[in-house]
């Protein structure tokens, strides 16, 4: 398999029901997910993470803290090809724009409350919690 580097852009902001996520429904797939993509070639990992969230979901965000490195699931996509992703997942601090899908990636965009996570999966969810739980120690695998 490739083994490639990848993001999780947990944003965050305040609401009325206290905290919310930035969500984005993914075209390809319909999971309801945080922000994520692939580290360019040389990028920094926290630039990656703040650029995903503006190309797909056009809103500009500030990566605050990694809070968990873990390596997912080798995966195979429908033309055969295998890869396996070291994903670095970060909290992020909402700064400005109304979420919405900006790139083709995604079918929406918006915000949910931190405690309406239900329709998330589980794998997902956990990166959330992770980064709302306001820890700055990244959590690491073992």
């Amino acid at each position: 398999p490739l083994w490639l580097s990848g993001v999780t852009a947990v944003v965050l902001r305040d609401g009325v029901d206290g905290p919310e996520t930035l969500l984005v429904r993914r075209a390809d797939n319909g999971r309801l997910t945080p922000v994520t993509g692939i580290i360019d070639p040389g990028e920094e990992p926290a630039i990656a993470a703040e650029r995903e969230v503006l190309e797909e979901a056009d809103v500009v965000a500030v990566a605050a803290a990694l809070v968990w490195v873990h390596a997912l699931r080798p995966t195979t996509y429908a033309n055969g090809d295998q890869a396996q992703y070291l994903d670095l997942v970060f909290r992020c601090r909402y700064v400005s724009g109304e979420p919405r899908p900006a790139d083709g990636e995604n079918s929406e965009a918006f915000w949910r409350p931190v405690s309406r996570l239900d329709d998330v999966d589980e794998e997902m969810r956990a990166r959330i919690v992770t980064a709302a739980g306001g820890s700055d120690v990244a959590r690491f695998e073992r």
